[in-house]
C-alpha cells in the first residue's frame, strides 16, 4: 500500500485522553493555515465532538498511551511537517511558527524548552524528574536539551524512519535518544509554559502519574 503524496505545510499533532474543556482554547490559537489532527486516545467525555466542531480533523487510537497517539497521528499526516503539542492548554499554539521557523534541511527536529509562566505551573516533583532525564541526555547522548521535547517541529519522514517508538509516557525521551543515535540536528527554544485551563494532568497531576511516567522514562535505553 503506498502513502498519499507528501504536501508542504505543517500538522500540528494533538494527542488527547479527556481534554473536552482545554480543547477549544488550544485549537482557537493554532495559526489559521495549519492543518491539525487530534487523536482521541480513549476519552470519556466529549474529546472528539469538541474538535470536530472547531474544524480539526479527528481519529481515534484505542490503544493506550500517549506515545501510541502521537505515533497514530503522525502516520495520519499528510504535510512534510509535523508539529506536536498537548491539548491541555499548558503551551501556546501561537508560538508554534517560531519553532517551525528555526527547522531546515540541516535541523532535524526543533524542540520547546518549558519556562514556566508563574508559580504552581510546573509541579517540582515534574520539573526535578524533567531536568534530571535532560542531565543524562546531555551527559550520555551528547545533546544539548534542558527538557524532554513537551512541543516539538519535525519533518515528518525523518520522524517516520525511526521507526516505532515506546507506546507511553516514555515516547518523548525514546524521540531523542534515537534522534541521538541517527545524528540529527536538533535546536531548543523556549517556550511558555502555564497552568493547564481544565482538569488534571495524567503526569504531574499526581504522584501515582508521576511515579509511572518516570517508570515508563526509565524503561528507555
Amino acid at each position: 500500500m503506498t502513502e498519499s503524496k507528501v504536501e508542504r505545510g505543517v500538522t500540528v499533532v494533538i494527542p488527547c485522553k479527556d481534554e473536552a474543556g482545554a480543547l477549544p482554547g488550544v485549537l482557537s490559537a493554532i495559526p489559521r493555515d495549519y492543518r491539525v489532527i487530534v487523536v482521541d486516545n480513549g476519552s470519556t467525555d466529549a474529546t472528539a465532538a469538541v474538535a470536530r466542531l472547531a474544524g480539526a480533523h479527528v481519529i481515534a487510537e484505542p490503544v493506550p498511551g500517549y506515545g501510541s497517539a502521537v505515533q497514530a497521528g503522525v502516520a495520519a499526516a499528510r504535510t512534510e511537517v509535523v508539529a506536536v503539542l498537548d491539548g491541555d492548554g499548558s503551551m501556546d499554539p501561537r508560538e508554534l511558527p517560531l519553532l517551525v521557523a528555526e527547522l531546515g534541511p540541516d535541523v532535524d527536529m526543533v524542540v520547546g524548552r518549558r519556562r514556566p509562566h508563574r508559580a504552581g505551573a510546573w509541579p517540582w516533583h515534574a520539573r526535578l524528574g524533567n531536568q534530571i532525564v535532560a542531565a543524562r541526555l546531555r551527559r550520555r547522548y551528547g545533546l544539548a536539551v534542558h527538557d524532554v521535547a513537551a512541543m516539538r517541529v519535525v519533518h515528518r519522514a525523518r520522524l517516520l524512519a525511526l521507526g516505532p517508538l515506546h507506546p507511553r509516557s516514555g515516547y518523548p525521551l525514546e524521540l531523542l535518544v534515537a534522534a541521538a543515535r541517527s545524528g540529527w540536528r536538533l535546536v531548543e527554544r523556549d517556550i511558555t509554559y502555564r497552568p493547564r485551563t481544565h482538569g488534571v494532568s495524567k503526569v504531574s497531576g499526581s504522584w501515582r502519574g508521576t511515579v509511572r511516567a518516570a517508570k515508563d522514562f526509565w524503561s528507555v535505553r
